[in-house]
């Protein structure tokens, strides 16, 4: 139960005596003691699945089926919709990729989304690419805390009027999008904190709107109990530092959870199981993990002031489990089947089909699979970050190679390799580069690079290098077999992203021996893999070359 306006009080009682309210507050349209039923919808993370993946899972055909007859059945109730994003539209299917993720805004156009704030990945491209999203999107892109020369770059906020009651939906981005966003296209960006940002609108916004409702959209990540680590304060943190009762919903996106809480501590959660949302500060928290795998469905009422939860749910999209028949194994539907929206179907098909033709390309075989989950590449050294580190650092003709694990996006499966297969794992199209340092740079670069914590982009993979981590040093560095030598000069490969200064990595693109080489990474990986082909992935398995204590 949650009162959303300090005047709220005053103008009741004004109400009920008859009497005019100041012209300086917008009067409320909404009845006394009716009852008004509110759902809010809700994906995040996206990051290019406009279609079903290959075994009919999510895509925004059936997408738009679920949410339509959701739409059908709280009209029929009486009640109102209101359907929001919380960002990274862009970046981590090839066939979207390509296409600069125009058939995601397209299908998010024919699903009727109301609102997007602005994830990091948004700005993956140049920022026409963005403009021109912009432009084919038939909602608002909002965030608050977005400033160039001095002004915001976006709305920091919308206002939607549901059956007389005002809802005000604000839009963040977190501010680690400054050093993990892609420097060549953001450098004349700020992004401040969403935090102080929050708190000056909900103040701006009691003063001139005078709302019913106040939902904050975001893509800042949810930390369970403000633990966010080496990552920028997220939702958390957010609800805790405004007043209670300022903020009534937050729907987040960024760290890509199925937000559903135990008591104090996440859910084990599996598709199909109640969820209940995190509650910080009076502020439900909400958050439907990622790639459009679940709608989230909040059903609340309004009651003279009151915004109330009355049940909450993470809806699988079409999902499967695994399971034996006949003693072999079997994907089945979680729920019952979600048919495809036939318009929306047919609208994005020629995008899947013009994405395939380019990419079902055959480049190899592997033995076995490249290690690249989020999981696991963001906590330890891998065979495919040791395979791409090693493709750059052969195309540099390096000593070493160098590559953040946050450009590492998927596993490759064993078996056939294919085009899609490699832009998957790396779909952000930066530039190998590469810088040659004496060894005493080598190390104090190594002093920032190699000690990036764990559970984080910013955690490297090398090739060609070993060494000891311990108390956010390095020691015991060897470069092709003997001990680093700190009058000697070696070259070592990096992504552009990081060169310029991404992840928080030191920026060396003004070093005097940096080399922009022009080839971009996945196409790079893409020579690799058809040069070496097939891979033997035990020639790229960790030997315990990385020792961190």
């Amino acid at each position: 139960m949650k009162l959303k306006n300090i005047a709220l009080s005053a103008l009741t009682m004004a109400i009920a005596a008859g009497c005019a309210t100041t012209d300086q507050q917008p009067k409320h349209e909404w009845k006394q003691d009716k009852e008004y039923n509110i759902t809010i919808l809700h994906t995040n993370d996206n990051h290019g699945n406009f279609w079903q993946n290959k075994y009919g899972e999510r895509g925004m055909a059936a997408r738009a089926t679920l949410i339509n007859n959701i739409r059908a059945e709280v009209k029929a109730e009486g009640g109102s919709v209101l359907l929001l994003s919380g960002g990274d539209i862009n970046t981590g299917v090839p066939e979207s990729d390509l296409q600069d993720a125009e058939p995601d805004f397209i299908g998010m156009n024919m699903i009727g989304y109301d609102a997007m704030t602005l994830g990091n990945h948004e700005f993956d491209n140049p920022l026409d690419v963005l403009a021109k999203q912009e432009g084919w999107a038939n909602f608002p892109f909002i965030s608050a805390n977005i400033y160039k020369d001095g002004k915001r770059m976006f709305d920091a906020y919308k206002i939607f009027n549901k059956e007389g009651i005002k809802i005000a939906v604000i839009g963040l981005t977190t501010e680690d999008t400054a050093k993990i966003g892609n420097p060549e296209f953001i450098s004349e960006l700020e992004f401040r904190d969403p935090k102080v940002e929050a708190k000056a609108i909900i103040a701006e916004l009691k003063e001139t709107e005078n709302p019913d409702v106040i939902i904050a959209a975001t893509h800042m990540g949810h930390y369970l109990n403000g633990d966010n680590g080496s990552n920028a304060p997220g939702d958390v943190q957010l609800a805790r530092y405004l007043n209670e009762g300022d903020l009534d919903m937050i729907v987040g996106g960024h760290s890509q959870e199925p937000l559903c809480m135990e008591g104090a501590e996440y859910a084990k959660f599996k598709p199909g199981q109640d969820c209940t949302p995190d509650v910080q500060n009076g502020t439900d928290i909400v958050q439907a993990h990622e790639w459009g795998k679940y709608v989230g469905r909040a059903d609340y009422t309004f009651k003279n002031g009151e915004f109330t939860l009355q049940s909450y749910n993470l809806i699988p999209v079409n999902l499967k489990k695994k399971i034996k028949v006949d003693g072999k194994k079997k994907r089945v539907l979680i729920q019952n089947e979600i048919a495809q929206d036939p318009a929306v179907f047919a609208k994005l098909k020629p995008f899947q089909e013009k994405g395939q033709v380019a990419l079902g390309i055959k480049i190899g075989y592997s033995d076995g699979l490249l290690q690249g989950d989020r999981d696991i590449v963001r906590n330890n050294q891998t065979n495919l970050g040791r395979l791409i580190a090693t493709a750059h650092m052969q195309r540099a003709k390096a000593d070493f190679g160098v590559m953040n694990s946050g450009g590492v996006r998927a596993s490759i499966e064993a078996g056939v390799i294919t085009y899609k297969d490699v832009l998957t794992v790396q779909p952000f199209g930066n530039i190998v580069t590469y810088v040659e340092m004496s060894g005493a740079e080598v190390i104090d670069y190594l002093n920032v690079v190699a000690t990036k914590m764990k559970d984080s982009g910013a955690f490297a993979q090398f090739a060609g290098i070993s060494m000891t981590v311990a108390n956010k040093q390095v020691s015991n560095v060897v470069i092709a077999g003997n001990a680093i030598d700190l009058k000697k000069t070696y070259r070592f490969t990096i992504p552009s992203f990081n060169a310029a200064g991404g992840d928080g990595y030191p920026k060396i693109t003004t070093h005097s021996a940096f080399v922009n080489t022009g080839y971009v990474d996945a196409e790079v990986l893409k020579e690799f893999i058809e040069a070496n082909s097939p891979i033997n992935v035990a020639d790229f398995e960790p030997k315990n070359d990385m020792v961190y204590n």
